[in-house]
């Protein structure tokens, strides 16, 4: 989809592989309850003014963004010096996605047309970067990454002759193939992913993939539970048919229970029923009982609860402590993303180089 306003699909997905989504239910009390009294983001002064719409929160302490004019930024310290770890020459890259492993290993993505998408990687806490995927097709157009574990993980393009096409790495970003496109089912007229949040396509467990799409008659998440060669699609309740709404982003706390959130990223258009929930691994979605009041870019279930998740967008952070029936508005600062880490943080990102955390850690 076009890099107008919220563009195409990038993806930040997990963090760092799924940590988020992977977490156990051990601390779901103190997450959940009074979650709203005590979710107070820190602001984070980056230095900049770029727009970070990928985000990978490591731990209470790492984290990397990445965002417009080819920035990407590392913190090591909480988010209380930020360094400018930005590929050499990409400056006219759009980032939207950034996987992280660790505070040296990250793999990021760049959206566009053509040779505009590629993926770079760094083993050395971004010192340096290699260009290990150049998008060679002028009809693809990538969107998100999510990775499996350190070695296995996917990155989406919009349809190419009608189908999303699924590239595949074995070896933590260093290589990649396109994924055969039998197992795909067909695009709608005019369905595309939104590179909002790098969140719309994501991966829970070592085998488990969601994508999220917009634009068409129906907004659709696509699932597939062999690593992106086989997938099957349903429909959720979340408004379409315009190329500026769908579902923006999803979180998977488990291989069953997901989150969506998104609408019309139009600020002078309402988006109702802009969120959903699935409790069966994404083949069926019921609407929010009581959703955001507005559209959402980012989504993120808390560490270790089973049923307290965040939701960001530009006008405002929500929060859910009933796994996602009703969402409660806690923040009216604008972000396009968010994760958190198994150390009981988390994090968000957006326009104007807004960095925000919460948590342990974070004052």
């Amino acid at each position: 989809m076009p890099t107008t306003a919220y563009g195409s699909t990038g993806t930040t997905a997990n963090g760092s592989g799924g940590q988020a989504a992977g977490a156990s239910a051990g601390a779901a009390a103190p997450a959940a309850s009074g979650a709203a009294a005590m979710l107070a983001w820190q602001l984070k002064p980056s230095g900049t003014t770029a727009r970070f719409r990928g985000l990978a929160a490591v731990s209470r302490s790492v984290a990397w963004v990445a965002g417009s004019k080819g920035t990407v930024l590392r913190t090591s310290d909480g988010g209380r010096s930020w360094r400018d770890v930005s590929p050499p020459g990409a400056g006219a890259l759009e980032f939207r996605d950034v996987e992280a492993f660790d505070g040296r290993r990250a793999v990021v993505l760049a959206i566009g047309e053509g040779e505009a998408s590629r993926v770079f990687t760094t083993e050395d806490g971004g010192a340096s970067w290699t260009e290990s995927f150049r998008n060679p097709d002028p009809k693809a157009f990538y969107d998100c990454m999510t990775f499996f574990d350190r070695r296995h993980g996917l990155a989406m393009s919009d349809p190419v002759d009608g189908k999303y096409r699924i590239l595949s790495t074995a070896d933590g970003g260093r290589s990649w193939k396109v994924l055969p496109r039998d197992g795909m089912p067909p695009a709608q007229e005019g369905e595309a992913g939104f590179a909002a949040s790098g969140q719309c396509l994501v991966s829970a467990g070592t085998r488990d993939v969601w994508l999220a799409t917009g634009g068409g008659a129906h907004a659709r998440v696509l699932h597939s539970g062999d690593r992106g060669r086989t997938w099957t699609a349903t429909t959720t309740p979340i408004p379409a048919g315009d190329p500026a709404r769908g579902v923006f982003a999803l979180a998977f706390r488990d291989r069953t229970h997901g989150l969506a959130v998104g609408g019309d990223y139009r600020p002078d258009q309402a988006s109702p029923d802009a969120a959903a929930r699935s409790t069966d691994g994404g083949r069926t979605w019921t609407a929010a009982g009581v959703p955001p009041p507005a559209y959402r870019s980012g989504v993120a279930w808390l560490p270790h609860s089973r049923s307290a998740a965040l939701a960001v967008g530009p006008t405002g952070t929500d929060v859910t402590t009933d796994a996602g029936r009703t969402w409660h508005t806690v923040d009216t600062g604008s972000f396009d993303t968010v994760d958190c880490t198994p150390d009981l943080s988390c994090w968000a990102s957006g326009e104007k180089g807004r960095i925000a955390g919460l948590g342990p850690g974070h004052h």
